[in-house]
C-alpha cells in the first residue's frame, strides 16, 4: 500500500516531521509530494492526502487518459514536473470546475482523485483523497467591502470544509475577535456574537445587528459569565499550550456545543500540542488554505457518533 502526501506550499519540513514522529519516513519526493509505503496516517500539515495510491505505465498521453477514465471520471492533476505532457493529458479527462465559490455552501462531496506524473511515462494516481477541492486549494468569490481584513477567509474555508455553520439565532462567542473579520461573518450569518477583545471591534461590525462587545482578555474571562454557547470561535494570538488549556477550560464548562479555533505557532511548531489537540476526541486539526504557519481545531457536537465526518474518523484510528 502506498500513501502520498502534498505537504503545504513552504512547510514541507512540517510535514516530514509530523510524519516522522508517527513513524512514517518518505521513500521518495515528488517536489512537495511525499510518497510513503502504508495506510495513511494524520498529516494537519499536508494540503492533501492520496490513500491507496497506484502506479501505472503509460505509453502516450491516450492512453494514460484513458487509465485514469477507467478508475473514475473526476480528476485533479498535480504537476511540479512534465507540465506540459500532463496538462495534455488533463485535457483530456471530465471538467472539473475551478469557479470560485459562494459561502455559505458545503464543499464538493462528489469523488475527486489526484495524480502526476513521476516520468514521461509513468502515473502515479489515487481515486481517494483527502482534501474535497483539486491540491486542497480552495477559492472564494471575496467579499471585498463588509470585513475589516482578510481572516474572515479563514472562517469561511473552516465552515465549509466542516460542512456546518451557525444558524441564524444561534449564540456564538469570539475570543480576540478585533478587529471583528470573524464576528462578520457570524452575524452575516444571522448569529448572535458576543465578541470579546481588550480592543475595540470596527464600528461596522460593531453595529452589525445581534454583535455584543465585551472589552475583556479570552483568558481571563469565567465561562459562567458567558453562559452556555452554541460555537466558540478563537483566532486569538497566542502559543499553542495556552489555548490548548483555553479549549480544555470551556469544554470542562461543558457550555459550548461546537469550537472552531486557529492554532498558531510563534517560531518553532509546537507538534507536541498539535498532537494533544487532534487526540482529543472527535477533534479535526487540518491546515487551512489561507492559513499560514497555524493549524485549525475543530471539535463539532455530536463528532463521536456514527455521523462523523471522515476526517473525524480518520483521527480516531
Amino acid at each position: 500500500m502506498t500513501t502520498a502526501y502534498l505537504a503545504v506550499r513552504g512547510l514541507e519540513a512540517q510535514a516530514c516531521e509530523e510524519l516522522r514522529r508517527q513513524g512514517v519516513t518518505p521513500r521518495a519526493m515528488h517536489d512537495r509530494l511525499l510518497i510513503a509505503d502504508g495506510p495513511a496516517k494524520l498529516s494537519a500539515w499536508s494540503a492533501n492526502v492520496w490513500h491507496d495510491c497506484v502506479e501505472l505505465p503509460v505509453a502516450s498521453i491516450g492512453s494514460a487518459a484513458k487509465a485514469l477514465r477507467d478508475i473514475q471520471r473526476n480528476w485533479a492533476m498535480y504537476a511540479p514536473v512534465h507540465h506540459r505532457r500532463a496538462a495534455l493529458i488533463q485535457e483530456k479527462l471530465p471538467h472539473v470546475s475551478a469557479r470560485p465559490i459562494v459561502f455559505p455552501v458545503a464543499a464538493p462531496s462528489a469523488p475527486l482523485g489526484s495524480w502526476t506524473l513521476l516520468a514521461p511515462d509513468r502515473l502515479l494516481a489515487a481515486a481517494h483523497c483527502s482534501a474535497p477541492f483539486p491540491n486542497g486549494e480552495v477559492a472564494f468569490v471575496e467579499d471585498r467591502e463588509g470585513p475589516p481584513n482578510r481572516a474572515y477567509l479563514k472562517l469561511w474555508e473552516a465552515l465549509v470544509r466542516l460542512g456546518h455553520w451557525p444558524q441564524p439565532g444561534e449564540r456564538c462567542l469570539d475570543l480576540g475577535a478585533s478587529p471583528g473579520g470573524w464576528t462578520y461573518v457570524l452575524a452575516k450569518l444571522g448569529a448572535d456574537v458576543v465578541a470579546v477583545d481588550k480592543a475595540p471591534l470596527d464600528p461596522k461590525v460593531a453595529a452589525m445587528p445581534g454583535v455584543e462587545w465585551r472589552g475583556e482578555s479570552a483568558f481571563a474571562l469565567d465561562p459562567a459569565s458567558i453562559g452556555p454557547v452554541d460555537w466558540l470561535f478563537s483566532d486569538v494570538i497566542c502559543y499553542p499550550a495556552r489555548l490548548l488549556k483555553l479549549v480544555e477550560r470551556w469544554r470542562a464548562s461543558g457550555l459550548v456545543r461546537n469550537f472552531v479555533c486557529t492554532i498558531k505557532f510563534q517560531g518553532e511548531t509546537d507538534h507536541e500540542t498539535a498532537e494533544a489537540f487532534a487526540s482529543i476526541p472527535g477533534a479535526q486539526v487540518l491546515h487551512l488554505h489561507n492559513n499560514k504557519h497555524e493549524l485549525t481545531f475543530a471539535l463539532l457536537a455530536g463528532a463521536d457518533d456514527e455521523g462523523m465526518s471522515g476526517r473525524v474518523r480518520e483521527s480516531r484510528r
